[in-house]
């Protein structure tokens, strides 16, 4: 890897030690705490407040933990000179720059205490984007339970260090990087004595396919930075999400819109309401079936059980004082009897009473 993307770390004291579950408001994020979902809206409000407003109303609907959105200054992320990405030029056209494009979708930061007093309001968590240092400050002085950190901002180590400083929990996508990149952020990071890193494995296509989501990934990041780790999806549907949850995923977080078919950049690789509730449906299926990876029968499957397994009984009927040969016994249902497993140690015991045929041998039978 090129070195000048790395920091020195020669001169820097320890790393610090990152915490295992990490505190969000009044919930936590790890492993054994239920997954995380954050319903992105991002720019889908398309510039319009009530629309913000709608989105948060649908992300509560859905029962997401948190509705994200994102804080910029248009000029103090992108320069006029900065081309629009290929899924942009798709959905929003070519007659406009990248900055014209973002500054339709910009938001004063005045409008985000109203969407997080909104957010408070009907019951769900508001998280915003910072994408530059001003918008950190703006969301600080909000108190926001965490900052969500883009993909687009792992390299940029000023920026990371900036917020770490703050000393929130940080959540912090890693779409286009490799191993090392992420890191060298990491490290950044933990240098400021923040413990408090959620790192989101992310594939920074809009839409991502499948194929190239690589969703093992995440287990390398847990096993490599003793962090929580989850999934920042931009598939389409929701399948990807709840095999996400599946793997263990501590935090999910998928694009939400009112309308795929609305002009603006993410709209197409977002999920609509419904389908977003659907998710985290799913995402909830699938997490109470993990359960604690300890073998055992649930307590459902004892009548099952009792239908389904076989106990030894008698092949025929036989008096008081009969010594068992093995042509007495047979292997039968039901389950409510000697195991089959016993059956050498019932031959050549004497039965204590007169049984009938087919009847389940029990211990008390014999002498």
């Amino acid at each position: 890897m090129n070195t000048d993307t790395v920091p020195n770390t020669t001169s820097l004291h320890q790393t610090v030690k990152f915490a295992h579950e990490v505190p969000i408001g009044q919930l936590k994020i790890g492993p054994t705490q239920p997954c995380f979902v954050i319903a992105e809206a991002g720019v889908n409000h398309n510039g319009d407040l009530e629309m913000a407003f709608r989105l948060v109303d649908a992300a509560v609907r859905a029962e997401a933990h948190a509705v994200k959105f994102q804080t910029f200054v248009s000029e103090q992320v992108v320069s006029v000179a900065a081309p629009k990405a290929t899924y942009q030029l798709e959905t929003t056209g070519t007659r406009e720059t990248q900055l014209e494009m973002v500054k339709k979708l910009e938001f004063p930061p005045s409008v985000f205490k109203d969407i997080q007093a909104y957010c408070h309001s009907v019951g769900i968590m508001f998280l915003s984007t910072p994408f530059e240092e001003s918008s950190a400050d703006v969301l600080d002085a909000l108190a926001v339970p965490a900052f969500k950190i883009p993909s687009g901002e792992i390299t940029n180590f000023p920026f990371l260090e900036y917020v770490a400083h703050k000393h929130r929990p940080m959540i912090v996508s890693t779409g286009m990087a490799d191993l090392e990149e992420v890191r060298a952020a990491v490290d950044v990071i933990g240098r400021t004595g923040n413990p408090n890193l959620v790192l989101l494995h992310c594939v920074s296509s809009y839409p991502a396919r499948p194929e190239n989501v690589n969703l093992r990934a995440m287990r390398t990041l847990a096993e490599e930075f003793g962090v929580p780790v989850g999934f920042s999806d931009h598939t389409l549907g929701v399948e990807v999400a709840i095999a996400a949850a599946a793997l263990g995923a501590s935090v999910i977080e998928k694009h939400l819109t009112l309308d795929k078919t609305l002009p603006g950049p993410d709209h197409r690789a977002s999920l609509e309401p419904g389908e977003f509730a659907g998710m985290v449906r799913g995402v909830r299926a699938v997490q109470r079936a993990l359960g604690d990876g300890r073998k055992r029968p649930s307590p459902e499957e004892a009548d099952t059980a009792a239908v389904a397994r076989k106990s030894l009984v008698s092949t025929r009927a036989l008096e008081r004082g009969t010594v068992l040969t093995d042509a007495d016994v047979a292997i039968r249902r039901p389950g409510t009897g000697l195991a089959p497993k016993l059956r050498s140690q019932i031959i050549g015991r004497v039965l204590r009473h007169d049984i009938s045929a087919g009847e389940v041998f029990q211990w008390e039978m014999f002498l």
